[in-house]
């Protein structure tokens, strides 16, 4: 009874089998050899790429994830371009233990997105359309911004004469992929500015 179960297979497996001796039949016709594309198939496209660890850039719970890069760190380096093959979570991780949610498993579609912005830009008041600006730029502006914000709004004393020395002008919310030191660190920074909203979307 049993061996007779054994040998009984669905619509499906027959199909699937008919087809895979057709074009291994046809194939063969023409004298190809389909070994080696066979061993090539049976291969995971991460078999020689490089492991990088890295954090879910969503929300706050952080989630660890293993980027598989190929052409990262390997001899022929210098005439190859590092290219991101596959993202997965990092089952090391006492966080996530290789689990993503729907947004953290496709951050692949996210990092290799052709529409995905490349560059800082800038639109200027009253102007319609955004132009392309160099890093540097977009620094020295965000830097020019923060200060003249915070020279308009600062508070150095209270109406009862009390020294504050608040900073009004802007407010500062950290990421959830910064580590705790530099959570710490730049808690320090805005709060030397006098920043009074100092938040982490750890909390939000």
């Amino acid at each position: 009874m049993e061996s007779s179960q054994s040998m009984e297979f669905s619509r499906r497996d027959f199909l699937k089998l008919s087809a895979t001796a057709g074009a291994v039949a046809g194939w063969a016709t023409f004298g190809f050899d389909l070994a080696p594309a066979y061993a090539q198939a049976q291969g995971l496209k991460i078999d020689r790429a490089t492991e990088v660890r890295s954090v879910c850039p969503y929300c706050a719970v952080g989630c660890s994830m293993i980027a598989y890069v190929t052409g990262h760190g390997e001899t022929t380096s210098f005439n190859t371009q590092p290219t991101l093959v596959h993202i997965e979570g990092d089952p090391d991780s006492p966080i996530n233990g290789g689990s993503l949610c729907p947004k953290g498993a496709s951050t692949m579609q996210l990092a290799v997105n052709q529409d995905r912005v490349a560059a800082p830009k800038h639109r200027a008041p009253g102007a319609t359309e955004w132009q392309d600006i160099s890093w540097e730029d977009a620094l020295d502006r965000l830097a020019r911004l923060m200060k003249d914000a915070r020279d308009e709004r600062f508070v150095e004393t209270e109406d009862d004469g009390d020294t504050v020395n608040r900073n009004e002008g802007f407010a500062w919310v950290g990421g959830a992929t910064i580590s705790n030191e530099e959570g710490y660190l730049t808690t320090k920074l805005f709060r030397a500015l006098g920043c009074v909203g100092v938040e982490q979307q750890a909390r939000v």
